[in-house]
């Protein structure tokens, strides 16, 4: 889901961070926001995701997996013009592992929010509970 992905490092975390943001999961949060900047996701998306907020400036493919994957978690399914965007961006396979990591990660912050699994010494939760 992570490593083999059939779409960039960077639209892939911003997936995981995304979903991250969705459960408050602080632990995933930490570690993905940073594999995320590292992977080139520009920081202002990456603090507005975490804000809870859409970013203001998207490049298409960008656009493309925000909607897919913000729609997806808040109503559970997605519109045809977001899949056909996502599947422009992505491809048909990039949007099953779009799909896949999403899932994946959604157990991954359930189990790490359910264990209250902390963070490493002298790390605050960066994260605030969305209304």
């Amino acid at each position: 889901m992570r490593f083999h992905s059939s779409i960039p490092s960077k639209l892939n975390e911003m997936a995981i961070i995304i979903t991250a943001r969705y459960w408050t999961a602080q632990y995933e949060w930490n570690a993905h926001k940073r594999a995320a900047l590292q992977a080139g996701l520009n920081p202002a998306i990456v603090d507005a995701i975490a804000a809870g907020k859409r970013p203001a400036s998207l490049q298409p493919d960008e656009e493309a997996v925000y909607t897919f994957c913000t729609e997806l978690l808040n109503t559970k399914q997605v519109s045809d013009a977001t899949f056909a965007a996502a599947k422009k961006s992505v491809g048909e396979r990039g949007v099953v592992d779009l799909i896949g990591v999403m899932g994946w990660y959604q157990m991954v912050s359930m189990a790490l929010n359910v264990d209250r699994y902390p963070l490493g010494q002298g790390v605050q939760p960066e994260l605030k509970p969305l209304p």
